[in-house]
């Protein structure tokens, strides 16, 4: 099942594909992804899809909202994208307390929205951390 195109008309987007596209090239096959403003989950189930498109075989998924009503969604539509390469986990937590637990072992990608600029805890919860663009920047930071 296929996501529809509007994900790809969000300005995340293209960090998305060259994040998954630098991954691929050094022969990853799994990727973890994290986003820390899930909302309803659609967003999260259309980069999973893209990595599943892209040849990855192992995609875990965490999105993280503070709205259970937006979480119930989330979950409600992992349900119908169910595939065995992608693990889809919605979770109703506070962002900053799920990213601390992150850094034990970081994300591949971690996704926020309207999060400003990367701070340490995003940056030590996930290697690529892909934000809106700001100030005609693409929003994405790769830590070291």
């Amino acid at each position: 099942m296929h996501s529809d195109n509007r994900h790809r008309h969000d300005p995340r987007w293209p960090a998305v594909e060259a994040a998954l596209d630098h991954l691929r090239e050094r022969h990853r096959r799994a990727v973890r992804i994290v986003d820390a403003d899930c909302g309803a989950g659609g967003f999260l189930i259309a980069v999973a899809e893209q990595a599943r498109a892209k040849g990855f075989t192992a995609i875990e998924g965490r999105g993280l909202g503070r709205s259970p009503v937006l979480i119930g969604r989330a979950r409600a539509a992992a349900r119908r994208h169910r595939h065995a390469a992608m693990g889809l986990v919605f979770e109703r937590r506070d962002p900053a307390d799920a990213l601390a637990e992150e850094r034990a072992f970081p994300a591949d990608i971690l996704l926020c929205h309207r999060c400003g600029a990367p701070s340490h805890a995003f940056e030590a919860a996930a290697t690529c951390v892909i934000g809106d663009p700001i100030d005609g920047r693409d929003g994405r930071e790769t830590a070291a």
